[in-house]
């Protein structure tokens, strides 16, 4: 694959039915940049809308470890009228090819060229009036700096987070001494494992062969994560700094995220009831720090992905959406693009 000017991208491949999801999904290919790994691409999926047509689109980004399954949160926006994208991001899901290193990146800015391409084609060819990004975990903390970044360009309306991870889980040792020495070997040996894989603790609280009630591939999303390695590690650690100086991003941000954190050592209930994944004191107290107009939603009794939680606690999640999202995007005063 020929190298790719960064800020342009090869037109993407058209659209086709996707293999995971079924009738109702489309994928198209967007190529980018080769890296030293070889060929790159990322794969951007739709889902019409079944309400009637707002002309919004709702752009989602998954987390570290992890693609685009959650079809309940699809159905909830395309429901409302809302063209649903999808991103599975370079080295993640549907775009992870055999020769690449899964997850594996060394500064979260480089996936900006997914980003921004994928917003590119939901206003020019699908010709969406305004743009909702929505985000989750590791994918929130990607959203959050984009957005701050395209702030003057007014590519997004509106962002909402999902568990964004804006600081370390732990205590203040762990969050800033504690990291330093890997921050030096990131930059020395970023390919460095500095942990195999987690305890499978939320994977297990999610996957409907031992807790869950959910069907995922654990290829694409293994129960223990992928392999963290320096360099990523590194990257994460310089973004949550940027988000502890302040950003600014310029449109309205809704950040979600549970009402408490448990980190049990062996299987507990509780990991079906609380974050296990993220601290969510932390989320909280960082979201300010986002930008100017910032409103904050602990859900009880909510799981990491809050849309994954069980059914009475994603009926929630979707209410609480839907009432910030009628309050900062309404649909009065704008004409509808049909019925």
């Amino acid at each position: 694959m020929s190298q790719v000017p960064s800020g342009t991208a090869t037109p993407p491949a058209a659209d086709e039915a996707d293999r995971v999801l079924g009738p109702g999904y489309e994928t198209r290919i967007i190529p980018l940049p080769d890296d030293d790994e070889g060929e790159v691409l990322a794969t951007l999926i739709h889902r019409r809308p079944t309400g009637p047509l707002t002309g919004d689109a709702v752009l989602y980004l998954h987390g570290f470890s992890d693609y685009f399954f959650q079809t309940e949160l699809a159905d909830f926006h395309a429901a409302r009228g809302t063209d649903f994208f999808a991103i599975d991001l370079r080295k993640y899901g549907r775009s992870l090819r055999e020769h690449q290193t899964p997850g594996y990146i060394t500064d979260l800015r480089d996936y900006f060229t997914e980003l921004e391409e994928a917003v590119r084609l939901i206003r020019s060819e699908y010709g969406a009036r305004r743009v909702v990004l929505n985000a989750h975990s590791t994918g929130g903390l990607i959203a959050a700096i984009w957005a701050h970044w395209v702030r003057e360009r007014d590519l997004l309306d509106a962002v909402v987070l999902n568990s964004p991870w804006l600081d370390m889980q732990g205590s203040w040792l762990v969050r800033t001494p504690g990291t330093e020495a890997v921050d030096v070997i990131g930059k020395l040996k970023p390919g460095a494992v500095v942990r195999a894989n987690g305890t499978g603790m939320y994977g297990y609280s999610l996957h409907r062969d031992h807790h869950g009630e959910w069907e995922f591939d654990t290829t694409w999303k293994p129960l223990g994560g992928f392999p963290v390695r320096a360099g990523w590690f590194r990257a994460i650690r310089r973004a949550h700094r940027w988000i502890h100086y302040g950003l600014d991003i310029r449109c309205p941000v809704l950040v979600m995220c549970s009402t408490g954190s448990r980190f049990p050592r062996s299987w507990h209930e509780d990991a079906l009831r609380y974050d296990t994944v993220l601290d969510a004191d932390q989320i909280a107290r960082w979201s300010p720090k986002l930008g100017r107009h910032v409103t904050l939603v602990r859900i009880e009794g909510g799981m990491h992905d809050l849309v994954l939680s069980a059914k009475p606690v994603r009926e929630q999640v979707y209410a609480e959406t839907a009432r910030w999202l009628d309050a900062y995007l309404p649909s009065e005063g704008r004409d509808t693009v049909g019925v």
